[in-house]
């Protein structure tokens, strides 16, 4: 047997410097809004952009009055494909396509869905990877820090667009779950309901530390370049320390007890009479898969910008706290948690359910038991679908 001295390639072909989707590559079933550049779009942080364009996807028809529009807000490797297959444009398969359709949890028939990718993001908004104007070139680390709430203002711009003055619910889990609550605060008479689900009203110490991790795995990648690495050859991006980093987050994702009965102690590499560091378990070979799908379809600076936004998601900064934040909604808000999550436990939902109930506003909280921890929320279609659709139809009806 030959023994490996370094950690294997995570793939057989050279991975991409940039995931990231760049003007000139298939569209797909995207649409775009660009603001005027003649504005300039001043960030919550400071930064400043001009020219900010917004890639998004719609599916269902809109009412004449368009009172039927339903938000769906992405979470951190997300974008703006939640349903459909994979294809030219879209490399993989909606990230919630179980739920968006004819017939389904968020049903098309009914309903006119839409969902943005999120400033930063590397899916066709503007993100590090797209050409700064200013100078003809990518921004790479040139892009400024943006906020959650920031992200829900240039999908205000797409509602603009679309003619939408009120969603009839703004829907989200994890770091959409964020973007819906943030809709709920911003813009109260916009938004008819809010569905947060597995997620938090301020990211607690313990996600940020998590975070914090795999942003350092990120930079610490000598191919990161300072984040200047577009003009790389495939290979030479900093696609292992993306990959690090999305392996530390899907440890987080998932529970001890998947792990335990999905790998155990089984072998990829055989375990012979001659031990190295790098012979592989199986859950190691589970976990360079994942590190290496990510990298081919995501961008490394989108992923330290997206990551920051969710440390700095606090719906009571500058508001006053909490309670004086939450306040502010009007709208019925639906929260639901998942009793295996540890990444965003059950408490931090119950939290805001029973903030809200406090100051009088309409509240519904949701537990659902599932051994997946975090990742349920779109694992678990069939739980999340018994538990929105309720709510759903009841802004609907306007029985709320």
């Amino acid at each position: 047997m030959t023994e490996p001295t370094r950690r294997a390639p995570l793939s057989a072909d050279p991975l991409p410097a940039s995931g990231a989707w760049r003007p000139g590559d298939p569209v797909g079933d995207r649409r775009f809004v660009t603001l005027p550049p003649e504005r300039a779009f001043v960030l919550e942080g400071g930064g400043v952009l001009r020219g900010v364009t917004v890639a998004y996807e719609t599916w269902g028809e809109l009412d004449a009055d368009a009172a039927n529009a339903v938000l769906v807000c992405h979470a951190l490797t997300g974008d703006s494909h939640a349903a459909g297959r994979s294809g030219p444009g879209h490399p993989t398969e909606g990230w919630w396509d179980a739920l968006i359709g004819p017939g389904r949890a968020l049903d098309t028939d009914r309903w006119f869905v839409v969902c943005a990718n999120v400033l930063g993001g590397c899916q066709g908004t503007t993100g590090p990877a797209s050409t700064d104007p200013a100078t003809g070139r990518p921004y790479g680390s040139s892009f400024p820090v943006v906020t959650i709430r920031d992200m829900v203002r240039t999908q205000a711009a797409v509602a603009d667009e679309l003619g939408v003055e009120r969603w009839l619910a703004v829907v989200g889990g994890s770091m959409g779950g964020m973007q819906s609550l943030e809709w709920g605060v911003m813009y109260p008479e916009r938004v008819g309901g809010v569905a947060a689900i597995a997620t938090t009203p301020a990211a607690s110490a313990q996600q940020i530390a998590l975070s914090s991790v795999q942003r350092s795995a990120i930079v610490l990648d000598p191919r990161w370049r300072g984040g200047d690495y577009y003009d790389a050859e495939p290979g030479d991006g900093p696609h292992m320390g993306l990959a690090v980093a999305r392996e530390a987050a899907q440890i987080s994702y998932r529970t001890e007890a998947v792990f335990n009965e999905r790998f155990g102690r089984k072998e990829l590499d055989p375990l012979d009479d001659r031990y190295t560091l790098w012979q592989r378990f199986d859950v190691e070979g589970y976990l360079d898969y994942h590190g290496a799908k990510l990298a081919r379809r995501f961008d490394a600076n989108s992923y330290l910008v997206i990551n920051r936004a969710m440390d700095l998601h606090d719906l009571g900064r500058g508001r006053g706290g909490l309670e004086r934040a939450l306040a502010r909604v009007t709208a019925p808000v639906f929260t639901l948690a998942i009793d295996s999550d540890t990444l965003y436990p059950p408490y931090q939902q119950q939290l805001i359910h029973e903030t809200v109930r406090s100051l009088g506003g309409d509240a519904t909280h949701v537990e659902i038991s599932s051994p997946d921890g975090h990742d349920a929320f779109l694992l678990e279609t069939e739980a999340v679908a018994g538990a929105l659709v309720p709510f759903l139809n009841q802004l609907e009806k306007g029985d709320r």
